[in-house]
């Protein structure tokens, strides 16, 4: 029997992987430096390479058919990485990493809701049982 992993899975693989290892650099990177200007530095590192990779693939040729509506849910969506970006980096700053880690991948569960009643994505019982687990495991890692 041959089965192959779809490439989004293998994609959100690789993005498990590097996010939980951007933690570990950033926590460190974060020694005598304040969370603001690492986040700075993290973000002009992310911009460049973003930039490179959408220019190297021909992707800036779709600038100029954005409508207004692209703008304003992908800006939006900019200005809320911002802000899970800057509190996350004052966060790992200040607390220990697995606790915030724990905290941060619990948005996950925000996620699931907002794809359920905004995106009328299924409410699958695996869905539904994977994010409970993950909202369990937050609470059992943070509680006192």
């Amino acid at each position: 029997m041959k089965s192959h992993m779809e490439k989004w899975m293998f994609y959100a693989l690789l993005a498990m992987v590097f996010a939980g290892v951007t933690a570990i650099f950033a926590k460190y990177g974060l020694e005598e430096v304040d969370a603001d200007l690492g986040l700075f530095i993290r973000t002009a590192v992310i911009f460049a390479l973003v930039l490179a990779a959408a220019w190297s693939g021909g992707s800036l040729r779709q600038f100029s058919s954005l409508t207004g509506k692209h703008f304003a849910l992908l800006g939006a969506s900019g200005l809320t990485a911002f802000l899970s970006w800057i509190y996350y980096f004052r966060a790992i700053k200040e607390g220990p990493v697995t606790y915030v880690a724990a905290i941060d991948k619990a948005s996950i569960v925000v996620t699931l809701v907002l794809a359920f009643i905004l995106l009328r994505e299924p409410l699958k019982p695996q869905v539904l049982i994977g994010g409970g687990l993950i909202l369990a495991g937050m609470l059992v890692l943070v509680w006192k």
